[in-house]
């Protein structure tokens, strides 16, 4: 990548095309035609750009991140401010605004600027976490005025940083206009993180944390995600995601709306217990989310307005996708909008201008030649200066929670928020009560009102509550801060759950969970089950990604009882209409009452229906989850038969047991086979019951890497260069390609069919994720891009056993490695003294030597076609 002068930009990139002239994809396509995209900072000023954010005012923050995901040097980051002083779309002036390893995300609001990012340590120069902190820029120079202060501390894993880099820790934030900042958390977890109050917590995997900007009141939002990489949050407080899952192994990219308190369910639940999570609203294939926006701004064509827009970094496209009401979720439709090599991320700010970073081929580790920042601004658009809301007053401010701009509407309930909490909470207040203004004002003023008033507004958000169009939000915000919902009532919740709209119910269990009172369980228990409800059948993978509405308001209710703790309720309720709900809810209350009171109506029943879903409720209590210490992570490739992933059993587990061999024992000879599905489904490992009997492994023949790539070809006696200059005019035939990949070894350690035995990275959605050119690359230099988990692993075991290969399986108790002669090997956890990821890829350099270019572009053709 060539450094340019903007100066210079505006005739190339009309003659050029913006991704020809960055050097993107020269098969990219036409940008969209109501949009004028317009370079506005190049790699000299944004190499590596991570992450960004924009101030409703257009300084544009940009994350510069030189270690990348897999690097581990610090020193190496940064927060760039970029100013377009005359806004004619070109940055003019840049400043470092902080030093920071390792930028993953940045919200600009006012004169702070919240970053989430690595920490080291000076002396040793290693990882000790991940913060999210603030800085503060009143003097306006653009640069911070001091350090900053943590709001949050330990937010990742420190083990697994310090060992493979940031590729699964936290990623981006963003604020909602309920004044939470939304923490996207990878499935690396956290252990003990800390708020500014003090509070601890922890987190098993990944999902959706939330806190309070000045670092208090942090709390789990959602939970059972694999790699969000951001939020895209609407002015309802409707919130989505595409989960960046390109590790391979089959687990795709996956689109999904987060509901509150919802679980999702990766990995435990997403092979066998499908049923009990919240499924994605779509399969998206291969490929790799990465940052997110809602996009609600009325300066913005109606075509590409209030939709989620979200970034893929692995197929170098920004997509829009078209969600559609559905019941309390919704279903989508994705389409192409924006294609940027490897994009990562995006924002807008007050006046309409969207800003766009590229990572451009920047590699794993960063690149100071490659990345930029992109401007794109409707056709039609023309600059109008956002006004200065530190000088507005507060009418002036609450007359900007009208707009049609959701950037001002925030950014105006933000500043009110630093007057007198009086003056601005009646400010809110009118705009809130105010029926003839659009949904989307009075949403804001109700959340900006229930900031200003805090307790103090409860009786007017219970007033609100009477009103069809707001009651949803109005039950929100009155369960939203659990520092006064002692003061709340229950009585608008109990209504909320009989009213004709399923959000207004999904918000008054969600809400009725938050309030803490057992004595709201007998009315959640009321909370039907769809008859979607079932199980997946033995052998088969549940429907993770396929939407399913009704099965929403029962999980509410069920995640609400397990908050209330209400194991009498849903003891009483069995047997009775309820019991479904019940015995779901009873599945993760370990808990003495809870196996006694199952015990009694077992032997109560003469249901045997009943019966056999009390057994089956009592094998999933007979373990549970350990207690998570961040001594581990279950890999890229993790184990999900579920339902836990290190299982320890607990006081009631004997009693479970002794019961468990009772019935079996008193059970036909045809029904025993009922109990052993169930010690192999729920991984009980109870004796008694026996083993299902497995296959065999298949033996697979053993090819010789070393003489493939020692034979010298056409693509053996030229450069790289060369190579890939002749292939990308070569169509390549994609028969003979199929060929190719069995006689060069590839098959080896690639597989292309979700039916055939996963070895290393998964090669049947390689199209989706790679262009031909970088496919190419890839093969004729494979260490220059390693697939993330996927590695070379060196494996010291005991009785002086080394093994080297790539992790396929890994369990709470074993790892299974495959060597690159295609040799798999099963290693007890207990046995392994040490492991260590090497630099190196395993797949050797040089199998494409022996081929002509007319073969090497058969293979890549064959390869780019696979887009499962």
């Amino acid at each position: 990548m060539i450094k340019f002068s903007l100066t210079l930009i505006s005739s190339i990139i009309i003659v050029l095309g913006l991704n020809n002239f960055f050097g993107g994809p020269k098969n990219a396509g036409a940008d969209p035609p109501e949009l004028v995209i317009t370079p506005f900072a190049g790699p000299d000023v944004t190499p590596s750009p991570a992450c960004l954010a924009v101030a409703a005012t257009g300084e544009v923050f940009v994350g510069v991140d030189m270690i990348g995901s897999l690097g581990k040097d610090p020193d190496k980051g940064r927060i760039l401010k970029l100013v377009d002083k005359n806004n004619d779309g070109k940055m003019d002036e840049h400043t470092e605004f902080a030093m920071v390893d390792n930028p993953r995300g940045i919200i600009a609001s006012g004169d702070q600027v919240f970053v989430l990012h690595t920490t080291f340590s000076k002396e040793t120069r290693k990882a000790t976490g991940m913060d999210l902190v603030v800085f503060e820029d009143k003097n306006k120079d653009g640069k911070a005025d001091g350090p900053a202060k943590p709001l949050i501390q330990n937010l990742s894993n420190t083990k697994y940083i310090q060992e493979r880099g940031t590729d699964h820790a936290t990623n981006g934030i963003r604020l909602g206009i309920d004044g939470w900042i939304y923490i996207a958390v990878g499935d690396f977890g956290f252990h003990d993180a800390v708020d500014r109050s003090g509070k601890k917590m922890t987190m098993l995997g990944g999902g959706i944390v939330r806190v309070r900007p000045n670092g208090t009141e942090m709390e789990v939002y959602t939970h059972g995600t694999r790699n969000v990489y951001d939020v895209a949050i609407d002015p309802y407080m409707n919130i989505f995601t595409r989960e960046n899952t390109n590790d391979g192994g089959g687990w795709n990219v996956r689109f999904s709306h987060h509901v509150q308190s919802g679980e999702y369910g990766y990995p435990l639940l997403f092979q066998n217990f499908t049923d009990e999570m919240l499924p994605a609203l779509a399969d998206l294939g291969g490929g790799s989310g990465t940052g997110a926006l809602y996009m609600s701004e009325d300066t913005w064509p109606e075509k590409y307005n209030n939709v989620p827009m979200m970034a893929d970094w692995g197929r170098s496209m920004l997509y829009i996708h078209r969600v559609t009401t559905d019941g309390p979720s919704f279903t989508q439709k994705e389409e192409d909008f924006i294609k940027l090599p490897q994009i990562t991320d995006l924002d807008v700010d007050g006046s309409g201008r969207l800003y766009l970073a590229a990572w451009d081929g920047a590699g794993y580790s960063g690149n100071p030649s490659k990345g930029y920042v992109v401007r794109a601004v409707p056709t039609n658009w023309t600059y109008k200066a956002f006004p200065n809301v530190a000088k507005a007053s507060v009418s002036q401010l609450a007359a900007m929670l009208k707009s049609g701009s959701a950037v001002a509407r925030l950014t105006a309930s933000q500043e009110l928020l630093t007057h007198p909490a009086k003056e601005a909470a009646d400010a809110a207040l009118k705009i809130a009560a105010d029926a003839k203004l659009p949904l989307y004002s009075r949403v804001a003023g109700i959340f900006t009102y229930a900031q200003a008033a805090g307790a103090d507004g409860i009786q007017a958000l219970v007033q609100f509550t009477k009103e069809d169009a707001i009651r949803e939000f109005a039950l929100k915000a009155l369960a939203d801060r659990k520092d006064y919902v002692q003061n709340v009532p229950s009585e608008p919740f109990l209504a909320g759950l009989k009213d004709p709209s399923v959000r207004v119910q999904a918000a008054a269990i969600i809400g009725l969970g938050r309030l803490g009172r057992t004595d709201a369980a007998k009315a959640l228990l009321q909370t039907k089950v769809p008859a979607s409800f079932v199980a997946p059948a033995k052998g088969t993978e549940g429907p993770h990604a396929t939407p399913n509405s009704a099965i929403v308001l029962p999980h509410l209710a069920v995640q609400a009882l397990v908050n209330l703790k209400a194991v009498d309720a849903c003891v009483a309720a069995i047997g009775t209409e309820n019991s479904s709900l019940a015995l779901w809810a009873l599945r993760y209350m370990h808990d003495k009452r809870a196996v006694d009171g199952l015990v009694y109506f077992y032997e109560q029943s003469k249901d045997e229906n009943l019966k056999k879903q009390i057994l089956i409720t009592m094998a999933r209590l007979y373990r549970e989850e350990a207690s998570y210490d961040a001594s581990w992570w279950w890999g890229t490739r993790p184990d999900s038969h579920g339902p836990y992933y290190k299982a320890v059993l607990w006081k009631s587990s004997p009693a479970i047991e002794s019961f468990l061999i009772g019935e079996w024992e008193k059970a036909p000879s045809a029904d025993k086979s009922f109990f052993v599905d169930l010690n192999a489904r729920h991984r009980m490992e109870i004796p008694a019951f026996g083993t299902e009997e497995k296959l065999a492994a298949k033996n697979e023949p053993k090819i010789d890497l070393e003489k493939i790539k020692n034979q010298k070809g056409q693509v053996g006696k030229s450069s790289i260069e060369d190579v890939l200059l002749a292939i990308a005019k070569l169509p390549g035939d994609p028969v003979k390609g199929k060929a190719l990949f069995s006689r060069q070894g590839c098959v080896a350690c690639h597989s292309i069919s979700k039916g055939e035995q996963m070895k290393g990275p998964f090669m049947g959605q390689i199209g989706s994720i790679m262009n031909r050119e970088q496919i190419a690359e890839s093969i004729l230099k494979p260490d220059a891009s390693i697939s993330q988990g996927f590695a070379t692993v060196m494996i010291n075991a005991k009785k002086d056993q080394t093994y080297m290969g790539f992790i396929t399986e890994e369990t709470a108790t074993k790892v299974v490695l495959r060597n690159i002669a295609g040799e798999v090997f099963t290693i007890k956890s207990s046995d392994i003294l040490s492991r260590k990821e090497m630099e190196n890829s395993m797949m050797p350099a040089g199998l494409a030597n022996s081929l002509s270019y007319e073969e090497l572009a058969s293979l890549v053709t064959f390869l780019s076609q696979q887009k499962k």
